[in-house]
């Protein structure tokens, strides 16, 4: 009873959710079905990277991500891949973006960053709105863009708002890379935002591009990208939009990037699992 309870409850508060799923029992068994990689071990994302899948974490290959996406209530995409610990207090989708070599020598303005990202609030809910998704709006940093040199890792963190003043957050990591620059998007409740982004950051150090990938193999004759560091936070492709003006198009771009993994069933997810309780998947189905 208390598992219907809380179905229902997160039906009438996520409506992607209750579109996505008319029935929610469902997600339980549909979860199992999906090929989780227990840790140990390592997940190849694509053919440009790996990463190390430590004891107590699980990976989705892309053909499974896509479903999952799809299953908290998300537009499904293809070739994204997922790391979480096994009890889904938190989890990280990665993709990857052949843009070029990103050269890191630009200073990051984070109050204009800001301010044109909140220029695409209006046209990006008006994407959201034809997807039947309820507005989402940006409220600001909640830990300004900054970039390692040494690891060539750009990150930052946005607050979300939604029409019923629920906060949410979505930490993004860029990793430059040869060829172009693999996004990770950490996907946390504010309340634990602090403690996940510590083992997300952890998990992230288990991370490396295959060979002929990584950025300081970068050599003369390359694709360079046609933007820098700034231009990622904005999405990349959409900065040349936003540099022109054509927040609608850009909107289309950032509804994507900031609010397309915030407010979906993971929710549900959590509260039933919690922080204690075992994983939901057979951690040996492959």
């Amino acid at each position: 009873m208390a598992l219907l309870r809380i179905l229902a409850l997160v039906a009438l508060l996520v409506p992607g959710f209750a579109q996505a799923q008319r029935d929610p029992l469902n997600i339980m068994q549909e979860l199992q079905k999906l090929a989780w990689q227990k840790g140990p071990g390592e997940g190849a994302i694509g053919a440009r990277a790996k990463i190390r899948i430590p004891p107590g974490y699980a990976f989705l290959d892309d053909r499974n991500t896509r479903r999952f996406l799809e299953l908290m209530g998300n537009p499904p995409r293809d070739n994204h891949y997922m790391i979480a610990p096994a009890n889904l207090d938190w989890f990280a989708v990665f993709s990857f973006e052949p843009v070029g070599y990103v050269k890191d020598d630009e200073k990051i303005d984070a109050d204009a960053l800001l301010d044109t990202l909140k220029k695409s609030d209006g046209p990006g809910n008006e994407e959201r709105k034809r997807l039947g998704m309820e507005p989402i709006y940006i409220d600001g940093w909640h830990v300004p863009p900054h970039y390692d040199a040494g690891t060539k890792r750009l990150e930052w963190g946005m607050r979300l708002r939604d029409e019923k003043g629920g906060m949410h957050v979505n930490y993004t990591s860029r990793l430059l890379g040869r060829t172009g620059v693999m996004s990770a998007v950490l996907v946390s409740s504010p309340q634990t935002l602090t403690e996940d982004m510590r083992a997300f950051n952890v998990a992230l150090d288990g991370y490396e591009f295959a060979a002929g990938e990584k950025y300081a193999e970068f050599k003369s004759g390359d694709r360079i990208a046609e933007y820098g560091l700034g231009a990622l936070v904005l999405g990349g492709a959409a900065a040349a939009a936003a540099k022109a003006g054509w927040f609608k198009i850009l909107g289309k771009y950032i509804w994507v990037i900031l609010a397309g993994l915030a407010a979906g069933g993971w929710t549900l997810i959590k509260r039933l699992f919690g922080r204690k309780e075992p994983p939901p998947p057979s951690p040996g189905q492959q």
